[in-house]
């Protein structure tokens, strides 16, 4: 048990902790005691730990930075979870966390001597020296990644649930300081629902843990006015420990809460994401106990931490005294204050801080960082005078010390907003960045804006709040204009010092040092996106929220210009590291039933999914499905069945353009097409890929009834949408497919039991051929009936109003009564299907299947000047086949492959099986399968490998299956 532990600070210190639980956690092989609400970082440093990991590149013992989850240097390993942050993650009874990326041990890194020779490794050198002779990279990859270390996975993670939720507001406010509660408070007070969303486990941002005025009073008092106000409020919803990811358009958001993926839609969104503290660039600036000065703020006043005995501040503005100032009041050290400045802007701070006798060094900078032999904690700073833009005087003042604290000023956090195509702005006077150009509705406020005095913070977060709630309410004046703010200067314009022997990181992710950003502009590369594709500087897990501005500052010297003209590197989604639990946790499948669903459960269905539709898989017993699915298929070949197809795409196209635009947009030809007539209708891209096939009738000169799949009716509506609008053809396009029901009969008796129920249609051979269209009606019902073989047999599909779904039903199984008429499900019917030689879409198809693959050459008119997808349908066919979709047949014995099963030639991969199944009727196993060109033909063998690596020999037949002649669909 570890026994370094300083005595906490006392009340009211640490406003995140329960003192009243002592919890025991284990880092790094070692037992360590905290309280409950500490995280693991703030425990261990209480411990007087700080070492939690190491550097990517030279492997250097790296500590917390921010405190905050914004850095990497805290990422450690859990049992079953890699690259966690210990600043953001809470310690629990029996937690065993340890840290990443060492060899050896953590604090014996076996590889630390790989800093040493670091002048052989420059920016970018693994490109010149690792792809030379050719293929060399593969034998340097795998010891590369070894050295690079980071966390190990655990392959035996059993995944947890993960889910989704949408949510919608007037306004959503990501942050929670005190210009997000303000802006809260006043767009509520106008009116609007408010969700406020922040990532920490509290509200108030900046008031829990900083100094706003020399007594050390205003803070609290507001933090306290401002939630008890929040918490109050009707109007506003808080999510707390939630990460507001990305911005997407029309104020999309989506928010990260646990294990839960919110989906926000905002009318108006205000960023209230304030600012990140930004470290100053000098040697071994990465010590373990070189911390920002707000971290060591957060430990303090969340934690209680008492982080060392001997604290320096370095500073670049009048925070780092308003911090002095903190850390004396709780009892703390401080040996000196450094400020880069030559004068305090606050002369009462600087006197505050001379009353009680702490030397402040003004004008100078840490030239330095000392450490002792191992690294493990930073022992002292070199001081020097600042004498000219990032260079120093040779005199030097050591000061004994370890902690230090440093802040060179602000940087935005921008991310957001940038997602949002704002545009970033230097402002060389102030050496800060301002934020323009943002897109209708959304806002920003508070430190973000570049406000940072607390009164003008809280006047520019009301005043736009009450903007944005005025205009998510609809007010036509839109609640007035903002004010501008002329605030304080808060940056020191050149936090960055050189030193002869380096060591002074920009980008303590990926180790990168101020020669390295300077090499990779001589390198020619000047333009700041492509030097950090070359270094990867900011492209570390922190994404350079700290590396960002000095990367820019340093480019814009190298290359004789501003900053404003460099910029900095484009800010993408997501703002954090993101699981892919929550990316792929529960998605939302709408539920959706036939009208006669109730009918199905009645009659013993077991149902299956659809696209968004449940549908019967089968009747009766699921432990007998075979020999259930083996009796639907045996009716409908002898007899007659039933089946729903209410889940088919309908799609009505009206007007004197229709036959033209059906034309245009399917492959065959609709222009001439009878009315009382359907054909087949096959969809293709401009790609030439198959997207989808249905049916299109002709109910009269100018009105079309289309079907189309399942679970591609929505995207083929769309299509149509899409292209009218560009052809601006005279048509009307209506998705009916939930206005209407459908079912189909099929087999030897269906025009039977047709003839009982329809009495206005002649139904016999002659009068209503294959693939005929009649409109009529059954018990007074209106109904279309197209005759369809998609099973093989006689059969009709009948379609009418859905509200008469049960009653149909009823009316049909009634009449089929005297010929043992049974109903038969999914499963069934693509059994029959497949007997037939029919595909399926997106079964039997893939992304890239064009017509000729899967032999649906007969269904393009080649003689068509135009459709979608002709040209390139023309040029993949005038080359050679490399695949073919074939039927092929096993004998009942073998093994049945399943979908998905790959086929071979020889030792490579040649295809995929995308359909198989026993077929009682041929009493042979049947399939489709993709297949090289050269094992297309007719009579060929072709390997499949089963499960567990067994291969089977399947034959390649001519389609179809069954019935070759199409004899029993046209009697």
């Amino acid at each position: 048990m570890s026994n370094l532990n300083l005595p906490r600070l006392p009340l009211p210190y640490g406003i995140l902790l329960d003192r009243s639980q002592e919890v025991e956690f284990e880092f790094d092989a070692e037992k360590f005691k905290g309280f409950a609400g500490d995280s693991i970082a703030s425990a261990l440093i209480a411990n007087q730990r700080w070492v939690m990991s190491r550097s990517f590149k030279y492997h250097r013992p790296r500590a917390p930075l921010t405190m905050a989850g914004q850095d990497a240097n805290t990422l450690v390993q859990l049992p079953h979870e890699a690259n966690v942050l210990a600043d953001t993650t809470n310690i629990h009874s029996g937690l065993v966390s340890g840290g990443q990326n060492f060899s050896g041990s953590l604090m014996k890194d076996s590889d630390a001597f790989l800093g040493k020779f670091s002048k052989f490794m420059p920016v970018g050198f693994y490109y010149r020296s690792f792809y030379k002779p050719k293929g060399v990279w593969k034998l340097w990859e795998p010891l590369i990644r070894k050295k690079a270390g980071l966390g190990v996975l655990d392959l035996n993670f059993e995944p947890e649930y993960y889910d989704k939720a949408y949510l919608f507001t007037d306004i959503a406010i990501v942050g929670a300081g005190p210009a997000g509660l303000q802006a809260a408070l006043s767009a509520a007070d106008a009116g609007a629902k408010v969700l406020l969303i922040e990532q920490d486990k509290i509200l108030g941002g900046s008031l829990n843990y900083a100094r706003f005025d020399l007594k050390g009073e205003k803070a609290s008092a507001l933090r306290q006015q401002l939630l008890s106000a929040v918490e109050q409020h009707a109007n506003i919803t808080v999510m707390t420990e939630s990460i507001c990811n990305a911005w997407f358009t029309d104020h999309y958001l989506p928010v990260i809460q646990g294990k839960r993926l919110y989906k926000v839609r905002a009318k108006q969104c205000i960023v209230a994401s304030g600012s990140f503290d930004q470290p100053v660039v000098f040697r071994n600036n990465d010590l373990p106990g070189v911390i920002l000065t707000s971290a060591v703020q957060r430990l303090i006043k969340l934690y209680a931490v008492q982080p060392g005995q001997r604290i320096t501040i370095l500073t670049g503005n009048d925070d780092g005294y308003l911090a002095a100032l903190d850390f004396i009041d709780a009892g703390l050290n401080v040996v000196a204050l450094v400020d880069m400045r030559e004068t305090a802007k606050d002369t009462a701070l600087y006197g505050a801080l001379k009353a009680k006798k702490i030397p402040c060094y003004m004008g100078s900078t840490v030239y330095e960082a000392l450490h002792e032999k191992h690294m493990h904690r930073v022992t002292g700073v070199d001081v020097r005078k600042i004498v000219a833009e990032g260079e120093v005087a040779t005199e030097s003042k050591k000061i004994d010390c370890d902690v230090l604290c440093m802040s060179s000023g602000y940087m935005p956090v921008y991310q957001l907003l940038c997602q949002a195509g704002a545009k970033l702005s230097y402002d060389d006077h102030k050496a800060e960045f301002t934020i323009s150009g943002l897109p209708k509705g959304l806002y920003v406020a508070g430190s973000v804006n570049g406000v940072h005095t607390l009164e003008h913070v809280l006047e520019n977060a009301q005043q736009t709040a009450k903007l944005a709630a005025a205009r998510a309410l609809g007010q036509a004046d839109g609640g007035g204009s903002l004010q501008h703010f002329s605030d304080q200067d808060v940056n020191f314009p050149w936090p960055i010092f050189s030193h002869p022997k380096g060591k002074e990181f920009v980008d303590f992710d990926e180790d990168l040092q101020i020669k390295d950003i300077v090499n990779a502009t001589k390198s020619g590369y000047r333009d700041v996106q492509l030097v950090k594709r070359f270094s990867t500087v900011g492209m570390g897990p922190s994404q350079g929220r700290h590396s960002a501005l000095p990367t820019a500052r340093l480019v814009a010297k190298s290359t004789d210009r501003s900053v404003s003209e460099t910029g900095v590197t484009t800010a993408r989604p997501p703002f954090t590291a993101e699981k892919l639990a929550h990316v792929a946790g529960r998605g939302f499948d709408p539920y959706r039933q036939t009208p006669m669903h109730a009918r199905h459960i009645e009659a013993g269905a077991k149902m299956m999914p659809a696209g968004n539709w449940q549908r019967p898989a089968f009747y009766g017993d699921a432990n007998k499905r075979l020999q259930n699915i083996e009796s639907e298929v045996q009716n409908v070949r002898q007899n007659v069945g039933m089946i729903d197809v209410s889940t088919l795409g309908g799609l009505e196209v009206r007007g004197a353009d229709s036959a033209e635009f059906l034309n245009r947009l399917y492959t065959f030809g609709f222009a001439k097409l009878p009315v009382g007539k359907t054909r087949y209708a096959v969809m293709a891209n401009e790609d030439g890929v198959v997207i989808d096939d249905g049916v299109a009738g002709r109910l009269s000169e100018n009105h079309f009834y289309v079907t189309a799949t399942t679970s591609g009716v929505d995207r083929i509506y769309q299509q149509m949408l899409k292209w009218n609008v560009q052809w601006r053809l005279n048509v009307d396009i209506t998705n009916v497919t939930t206005a209407l029901a459908a079912v189909n009969i099929a087999g030897p008796n269906s025009r039977a039991v047709m003839q009982k129920l329809c009495h206005d249609v002649d139904l016999s051979n002659a009068a209503f051929p294959y693939l005929g269209l009649r409109e009529g009606t059954i018990d007074g019902i209106p109904v279309r009936i197209l005759r369809v073989g998609f099973v093989g047999e006689l059969g009709y599909e009948i379609h009418f109003p859905a509200r008469y779904g049960e009653f149909m039903w009823d009316k049909l199984m009634q009449a089929g009564q005297s010929f043992s008429m049974k109903p038969f499900g999914v499963e069934s019917q693509r059994l029959l299907r497949l007997e037939k030689g029919h595909i399926i879409i997106s079964q039997d198809t893939d992304g890239m299947t064009h017509p000729q693959e899967v032999d649906l050459g007969w269904a393009v008119a080649r003689n068509k000047p135009w459709f979608v997808g002709k040209r390139s349908i023309e040029i993949l066919e005038a080359q050679q086949l490399k695949r073919k979709l074939v039927s092929f047949v096993l004998d009942k014995h073998q093994e049945k492959p399943l979908e998905g099963h790959i086929v071979l030639q020889g030792s490579d991969i040649s295809g995929n099986i995308t359909s198989c199944e026993y077929s009682p009727t041929l009493d042979k196993i049947i399939g489709m399968a993709y297949v090289g060109i050269e094992q297309s033909e007719v009579g060929q063998q072709f390997p499949i490998r089963v499960e567990k690596g067994a291969v089977v020999h399947a034959t390649v037949v001519k389609a179809p299956f069954y019935d070759p002649q199409n004899q029993r669909q046209e009697i």
